[in-house]
């Protein structure tokens, strides 16, 4: 029961708008439960703060790197409070070209790239390359 609670706030809070009910921390669950559920809204508050506009750099303050395919202007993020939370992240270049001369998307990254578009927060397993 436990298990299929922390799933439904989780599928609410990476599906729904706007914060989960905090209504689901009073319906009778051990104090465990209401711990776990409590850090899981912290934690979705704090990735929510990271929006259009802001620099890489503040991006890496609740976010670090995911394993994967990438580019410098495109790449998956983890939040730095559990590796199964993530958002996609799509960069404009800051002070360089968006392309190399042969015209594909640079490698290169820089601090002060801005943030283009970020998605929804959603549950995934690690990717270890």
């Amino acid at each position: 029961m436990r298990r299929r609670t922390m799933l439904q706030l989780l599928a609410g809070g990476a599906i729904g708008s706007g914060h989960p009910s905090l209504a689901v921390l009073s319906n009778g669950d051990d104090e465990a439960t209401q711990k776990h559920v409590a850090w899981v809204i912290e934690v979705l508050k704090r990735m929510q703060t990271i929006i259009p506009g802001m620099t890489r750099d503040a991006l890496y303050r609740v976010f670090t790197t995911e394993g994967g395919l990438s580019t410098g202007l495109q790449r998956t993020f983890v939040s730095r409070d559990c590796p199964c939370f993530k958002v996609d992240v799509e960069f404009q270049a800051v002070g360089r070209p968006d392309r190399d001369g042969n015209g594909r998307v640079t490698l290169v990254e820089d601090g002060r790239d801005l943030i283009h578009k970020i998605s929804r927060p959603y549950l995934q397993f690690s990717i270890m390359d």
